[in-house]
Formats: structure tokens, C-alpha cells, sequence
């Protein structure tokens, strides 16, 4: 695993040791001796991790942190507070500025560096997000980045897995009203509860009388539906080793007991805001798929999907030996409507079409806009008679009941011409079989118009 990692500390001799451990892990590292160089660094170079002395001059790290996560282009890089502050307020403090983790001197190299590696791995995940997202079009990119997720603008949903009463109890009393707490007793039920209810993060205690609880943790990583759940551990004194452990297999934080309220409540909210953060880009990733594939004015498929798509069905057909047969309409004197009624009669028309023409073909068929008022469908398993028959039934559909337009819900006359065309047997091609289309709807245009033409070669 590599990484670039900021070191930030005005005492050289401290940069350097933490320098010298990170290279021989094979980091690459960047320091800074002050806030402003720090905050310069992270703005205009790749950032992946970044530790940050707490006591400096003039601009001290809770300061330098809180000015990292309030700026969109660098609160999703993970800050690690290194200090000699060993107050619980103190992590808090440092917590509620932003900081993803709080670690004190004298450091622990072992704690350091799966620290660092955990951090890397998340940054990582959220690096391959945010990319895909910037990198596409018709979605309001900058406008997600921009926004500052936070735990408080809902309750999250936690488990807690503890089969102490006297410990979950306590974490109930403290976490009541900022949190909606669900406890499970049994390790293996709560793993399945888990895997089946949308949690936003899973407290998991060490204290099982005969069980591992870094199995646990494992089986949660290792589950599609779990990978990327946030874990806390809750564990005992002398358990540095565990958490260690606990911390290479994928857990995202630990708080040790006696756990202190105000520490539990920031360690929560900082990993529920991350989630949320995480969640806000994988939807934005989903969305913009369908927009990259959707016509969005009507709904249906645009010609890119039909592109790639047809392809896929043409292929099957002919290995399978099975019919498929296309449609291609076009909406008659178009231009007239948009001259007459204006583009946003034109649109009503253009949706209420795309509604008629979904109405009227299967599930398994595939409806496209295929550019302008042309309209294209693909019908797997189905024959040049069968698909002649669904067209005109499409076509009597459009001319019998007049489309309704504007606010005032003008009713207009609109009719469609179609061309369909089929797989033939031997050596067909796609480009061939939307030609034979095509042309079935040139001639269905020239021949009168609100007409019905299938070509059979």
C-alpha cells in the first residue's frame, strides 16, 4: 500500500521521526512546519493522510483542522491529530473540528502505521468515488462535493453488539436522543441484523464470554451489504494488541473503557458523517449512470444505451435461433407542432407518446428515444408478423385519441408512421436490420403518412 502522507509540526526533530518511520513502510512524505503551509499543501497537491501537531504557533492544529474539513476541496482528506494532550476534552476538541483520529505521544509505531493504513484504504474508497462522479456529465458534481454532510441532520440508525447489560445499558443512557439504538445480545444474530437493516454504524464490544469478536468483524467486512458499514470497537485496557489486529482487518475506530460520552458521541458523528458523505457519491454515481442511458425528457432509454444494448440482443437472438424484430416511428409533421403550439407543446406531445408506446410493448422489449420524434423499439422473441401488429396497434392508439397540451390541456390530432423490420436467418447484421427499418419508415412516410410498413428483406 502506498500513499502520500503530510506530516505538519514546528519542531524538526519530531517531523523527522515520524518521517523515518512512514519511508520505511515505503510512504511518500510531505511535511509543512506551520497551518498555513499545510493548508496550502492539501489545496494544491494529492493529499491522502495527514498527521497534524496539535501545538504549534500562531495557528495550532485544531485550527488547521477545522479549516481542512470546511473547505469542500480538502474535508474528504482523513486528519489524524498527533499531540501530548492526553485529556479526553481534548479529543473531543480535536473531534469535533473534524479530525478522523487522535493519536499521543509518545506514538506507537505499530498504532501509527495501521492507523495510517486503515485512513489510506478509506481515503482510497473515496478518491474511486469522487472520480467517477466528477468525470461524468449532467449531474450537479460540484454541487454535491460542495456540501457539508453532517450526523446531526438526522438521527443515525446504530447497533450496538454487547452482550453485557451493565455495558449496553450505559451506552444506551449516553447515546439517547442522538442516536436510534438497537442492541443485540448474540454476535450471530447481530451479525444477520446487520446484514439485513440499513444501520449507519455497529458498535461491537470485546466482552464476549466465548466468542472472538474480530470474527465478527471480519464477517462484516467480508459481506457485500456490511463492507462498508462503519465498525467502532469498545474494548478493555491491555487490549492494544486487538485493536491493532482489529484495526488491519477493516475496523474504523476504537474507544476504550471507561468510555467517556462526549468522546463516544464525536467518534459516532465522525464516522457517520463519512458514511454519508460516501453514500451522497455512490448515489451520485448511480444517478448519473441512468442519466448517461435515459432520455430525460420521456423516460426511455436514449440512443447511447440503444447502441450498446442492441448489440447484446442481436447477438443472443441469432445464437439461440430465436426472432427479434425492431420499430422504428416517427412522429408525422412534428415540425408543424413545435411551429404551432411552441417546443413545450411539442415536449407534452413527446412525452405523452413515449407514455403510449410504453404502455403498449412488454417488459423484456426495449423502448428508445432514438433523436428528435423518432422513436425506436426492440423486441426480443418476436417475429415480423407479431411485431407488425403491435405497431399498428401503437399506430391506431396515437390517431384515435387526440393529445392533450399545455395548462389549458389542448387537444390535438397526432399521428405516427412505423417501419419494422426482423432478424433474418443467415448473415444478418444490426446495421443491416435497422436500414431495413428505416427504410420501411421512409416508405411509410412517403406512402401518406399514420401508416404501418414492414420490410421483410
Amino acid at each position: 500500500m502506498t500513499a502520500r502522507i503530510l506530516v505538519v509540526d514546528d519542531i524538526p526533530a519530531n517531523v523527522r521521526l515520524l518521517e523515518v518511520r512512514l519511508l520505511a513502510e515505503y510512504f511518500e512524505v510531505l511535511t509543512a512546519s506551520n497551518g498555513p503551509d499545510a493548508i496550502e499543501t492539501c489545496e494544491n497537491g494529492k493529499v491522502d493522510v495527514v498527521l497534524l501537531d496539535v501545538m504549534m504557533p500562531d495557528m495550532d492544529g485544531f485550527e488547521v483542522c477545522k479549516r481542512l474539513k470546511s473547505d469542500p476541496a480538502t474535508a474528504h482528506i482523513p486528519v489524524v491529530m498527533i499531540t501530548a494532550l492526553d485529556q479526553v476534552s481534548d479529543r473531543v476538541r480535536g473531534l469535533e473540528a473534524g479530525a478522523d483520529d487522535f493519536l499521543t505521544k509518545p506514538v506507537n509505531d505499530l498504532q501509527l502505521m495501521t492507523r495510517v493504513k486503515s485512513l489510506v484504504r478509506l481515503k482510497s474508497l473515496t478518491d474511486e468515488l469522487r472520480l467517477r462522479a466528477s468525470t461524468t456529465r449532467n449531474i450537479g458534481i460540484e454541487e454535491l462535493l460542495s456540501r457539508n454532510f453532517t450526523a446531526a441532520d438526522t438521527t443515525p440508525k446504530v447497533l450496538l453488539i454487547d452482550e453485557r447489560k451493565s455495558s449496553f445499558e450505559r451506552i444506551r443512557k449516553m447515546l439517547r436522543g442522538r442516536a436510534d439504538l438497537d442492541i443485540a445480545t448474540d454476535p450471530h444474530a447481530g451479525f444477520f441484523q446487520a446484514a439485513e437493516t440499513p444501520y449507519e454504524c455497529v458498535l461491537i464490544s470485546t466482552a464476549f464470554a466465548d466468542f472472538d469478536p474480530l470474527r465478527l468483524c471480519s464477517q462484516l467486512r467480508s459481506l457485500d451489504r456490511t463492507r462498508f458499514l462503519p465498525i467502532i470497537l469498545l474494548a478493555d485496557g491491555g487490549e492494544e494488541g486487538r485493536i491493532i489486529r482489529g484495526l488491519e482487518l477493516g475496523i474504523n475506530d476504537f474507544l476504550m473503557r471507561p468510555i467517556d460520552q462526549q468522546e463516544l458521541t464525536a467518534r459516532l458523528r465522525t464516522q457517520v458523517r463519512r458514511k454519508r458523505y460516501n453514500d451522497q457519491l455512490r448515489a451520485s454515481v448511480t444517478q448519473t449512470i441512468e442519466m448517461a442511458v435515459t432520455d430525460g425528457l420521456t423516460g426511455l432509454h436514449n440512443r447511447r444505451y440503444l447502441d450498446s444494448h442492441l448489440q447484446t440482443l442481436f447477438d443472443r437472438a441469432v445464437a439461440r435461433r430465436r426472432p427479434l424484430s425492431v420499430m422504428i416511428s416517427d412522429l408525422d409533421r412534428f415540425k408543424a407542432i413545435n411551429d404551432l403550439h411552441g417546443h413545450d407543446g411539442g415536449d407534452d406531445v413527446l412525452r405523452e407518446f413515449a407514455r403510449r408506446l410504453r404502455k403498449n410493448v412488454r417488459g423484456i422489449d426495449l423502448a428508445c428515444r432514438f433523436g428528435g420524434e423518432e422513436f425506436v423499439v426492440v423486441m426480443p422473441d418476436t417475429d415480423g408478423a407479431v411485431a407488425e401488429k403491435v405497431a399498428e396497434r401503437i399506430r391506431a392508439e396515437i390517431a384515435q385519441l387526440p393529445f392533450a397540451i399545455g395548462h389549458e390541456g389542448k387537444a390535438i390530432e397526432v399521428t405516427v408512421s412505423v417501419g419494422v423490420s426482423s432478424v433474418l436467418k443467415g448473415n444478418d447484421t444490426v446495421a443491416a436490420l435497422m436500414k431495413r427499418a428505416d427504410l420501411a419508415l421512409y416508405e411509410a412516410k412517403s406512402g401518406g403518412r399514420n401508416r404501418v410498413v414492414a420490410k421483410a428483406a
